[in-house]
């Protein structure tokens, strides 16, 4: 039993290094894609045109 919750454990860390590795990557391609923000620039909203009016 306790050869088994070893085993887990250890995978359980492998998870865990990979879950953060995977993010890292993700916030590195956010960073170096990102738009650059001029000040002024008119902001964009997108509206689905059939969506019903709010009263």
């Amino acid at each position: 039993m306790k050869r088994i919750l070893t085993r887990i454990g250890i995978w359980a860390i492998y998870v865990a290094g990979t879950v953060a590795i995977l993010y890292l990557a993700l916030y590195a391609y956010a960073v170096f894609t990102r738009r650059d923000f001029v000040p002024g620039d008119p902001i964009h909203i997108f509206r689905n045109p059939d969506a019903p009016t709010a009263t």
